[in-house]
């Protein structure tokens, strides 16, 4: 993730805006990315009632879900770049405004297809707002320690997205139907856009280049990869190998265009790094696990336990509160001890917690059992994901902090991306014992994640 750290000469030339206008304009970065976050979870419980409105099959809701993140965590790899290099302020509003109009049109799609275009829209929106949030905190708080409680009061917004997306979801679908979760976007636009107004927030424009071909191809090979992936769980198998194909051509490409590129998408000297890679594998396994369970739950809960869209979004309270109240926890035990005893620990709870709700599908267990894994689950990404980024950035090479944590994120949405597909084709089959499957299967994924990432913090890479 991109930082900008203001110069001293653009500290003399703007000053230090006034607490109250910072305040104002913090809040209203931190509504943007709250906003961003509650979109990738509000859709979950409103699955069954869009589907019976557009006539969508799981693979229709598979791309309604992983169109937004396949374009999200895609152009996360270059967003920062964007942002330097055209003013991080600019970046954002646009993103903002671009997300806000986005979401207007998703609630008035209609049929599945346009809704589709319209989620992949919101996903490069998305792209467009997180690195330069960060760019805009960095100025409006140049002091280090400023900074850090900035930054801290940002994240902690995540934790409240991710808990109250489901509820909210639930709560709109019960009111007004699956488009009330895209109309709920339009007035927290507005409101962001009036909190970040004004000259407190302005970035200077920077000489970054951006290798839009290498950035397109990788697009292009996530939306393939996602493409085979979703048209095997339709059992198409004709176009699942021609999208296969097609992914790991458009990969050989991406390879070619890189070695080429004088502005390359991936820092190559951070691919190097053992414990690098290990921790974008561990990143990848716990969103795949987080967002392959909030699309195949709902379809359980409310075809095959008859639960209401609100009491959907209730019943994923287990898995969503450990986001409020587990990241300080494990901020402490990360100053204390490292970020390797929670990620390991965490990689240990995902790994029970697949294991419990697979189990508790399969046997047709009651609600409790189920609530078991998702608190299992809730605990062990809610360790995992903040000790995470310390890991990872502790492990890049000197001046790499900022795009390590840029693909980290991005790393993070095309696991998202992968598991809703993968669990969403095993989920396609039958509600009840291809969902039971589908909620296993990220078991071995996080298993084997957590035991590459204590190797190579055991025996760390010896460059």
């Amino acid at each position: 993730m991109t930082i900008f750290h203001p110069s001293a000469r653009d500290r003399r030339v703007q000053g230090p805006a006034p607490a109250g206008r910072r305040g104002f304009a913090l809040s209203g970065i931190s509504l943007g990315y709250f906003m961003v976050l509650l979109d990738m979870t509000v859709l979950s419980v409103a699955e069954p009632d869009l589907a019976a409105s557009l006539h969508a099959s799981v693979t229709g809701l598979q791309w309604a879900t992983t169109g937004y993140t396949v374009v999200f965590g895609a152009l996360l790899l270059s967003a920062g770049a964007v942002a330097d290099r055209y003013g991080a302020h600019r970046v954002f509003r646009l993103g903002v405004t671009v997300f806000g109009l986005g979401s207007l049109l998703s609630a008035l799609a209609p049929a599945l297809g346009p809704l589709i275009v319209l989620r992949m829209v919101l996903g490069a929106a998305a792209a467009a707002c997180v690195p330069a949030s960060m760019a805009m905190i960095a100025r409006l708080y140049p002091g280090p320690a400023e900074r850090t409680r900035a930054v801290a009061a940002w994240a902690a917004v995540s934790g409240s997205a991710v808990a109250a997306g489901p509820i909210a979801g639930g709560v709109l679908v019960e009111l007004a139907g699956w488009r009330a979760i895209f109309l709920i976007n339009v007035p927290i636009t507005v409101l962001v856009l009036t909190l970040t107004a004004g000259r407190t927030v302005r970035c200077p424009r920077g000489e970054r280049r951006i290798d839009w071909t290498a950035q397109l191809a990788a697009c292009a090979v996530l939306a393939l990869s996602t493409d085979a992936l979703v048209a095997a769980g339709a059992r198409s198998w004709a176009h699942a190998a021609g999208s296969a194909a097609a992914a790991v051509l458009g990969a050989a490409l991406f390879v070619v265009l890189e070695r080429r590129s004088t502005a390359p998408v991936l820092n190559r000297e951070l691919l190097r790094s053992a414990g690098v890679r290990a921790g974008l594998a561990v990143g990848a396994a716990a969103n795949s696990v987080l967002s392959g369970n909030l699309f195949v739950l709902p379809l359980l809960f409310q075809q095959d336990r008859h639960f209401g869209a609100l009491a959907t979004g209730l019943a994923f309270l287990p898995l969503t509160l450990p986001f409020v109240f587990g990241p300080p926890v494990t901020g402490r035990i990360v100053a204390r001890f490292g970020p390797r005893p929670p990620v390991l620990s965490g990689t240990a709870l995902l790994t029970a917690g697949a294991v419990a709700l697979g189990g508790a599908a399969w046997a047709g267990a009651g609600y409790r059992w189920l609530a078991l894994g998702l608190l299992l689950t809730g605990l062990g990404v809610s360790l995992v994901l903040p000790a995470l980024v310390s890991a990872v950035i502790g492990a890049a090479p000197e001046g790499t902090a900022g795009a390590a944590g840029g693909l980290l994120n991005a790393v993070r949405q095309a696991g998202a991306a992968i598991g809703v597909a993968a669990m969403g084709a095993l989920a396609g089959q039958d509600v009840t014992i291809a969902s039971a499957a589908a909620l296993l299967l990220p078991a071995p994924a996080c298993a084997a994640a957590g035991i590459w990432f204590a190797v190579r913090t055991v025996r760390p890479d010896r460059r």
